[in-house]
């Protein structure tokens, strides 16, 4: 029986995720599966991958072909890195003691990618907040100077409409002289 490594979906709409499982060549997608080695979550940064190391590393030796997906999964959790250094124990290469200081070297290298990455990530989210805060600050800046500027305008503008009747002489009237009768 031929058998592959592959993703078997979950979640619901818009949220996928996969459990890894080992099935039948001929098996659907999300039918029957022979065992499940692990989950990966694709939604999250950076992806979750949830996998049984020693499981996946035996399916893998004994000849399960993994889709592209799970091969690349794989890769990243070193399970192809241990299958190829299995392979120089068993040429005579090193010994196990080697096998495992270069695959711990491996794991604490990527481990530091990971950490820096994350720690890259939030330093720039960050940045953009701050950057944000100020751009937000200068609009409000800008806004109040507006206002400001208004409410000097109509100020000035109610000041001078309140000195203008002020400055305006009081009208007196001019005593006209009498009218004289009209000659008849």
């Amino acid at each position: 029986m031929a058998t592959k490594i592959r993703l078997q979906r979950g979640g619901h709409k818009g949220y996928a995720v996969y459990r890894i499982v080992i099935a039948d060549v001929n098996a659907p997608r999300d039918g029957k599966f022979t065992e499940k080695i692990g989950s990966y979550n694709p939604n999250t940064n950076p992806a979750t991958v949830d996998l049984n190391f020693d499981r996946a590393l035996y399916w893998v030796e004994v000849g399960a072909q993994p889709t592209d997906t799970v091969r690349n999964i794989l890769k990243g959790e070193g399970v192809y890195l241990m299958k190829h250094l299995k392979g120089g124990v068993k040429k005579g290469a090193f010994d196990e003691a080697a096998l495992q200081q270069k695959f711990e070297a491996w794991k604490s290298g990527k481990e530091q990618k990971a950490s820096t990455l994350i720690a890259n990530q939030a330093h720039d989210k960050k940045k953009a907040e701050e950057l944000r805060l100020e751009a937000e600050k200068k609009a409000n800046e800008a806004i109040a100077k507006k206002v400001a500027d208004k409410k000097a305008a109509e100020a000035a503008a109610k000041a001078e409409a309140e000195a203008a009747p002020a400055e305006e002489p009081t009208e007196t009237p001019v005593e006209e002289a009498p009218e004289t009768p009209a000659e008849v």
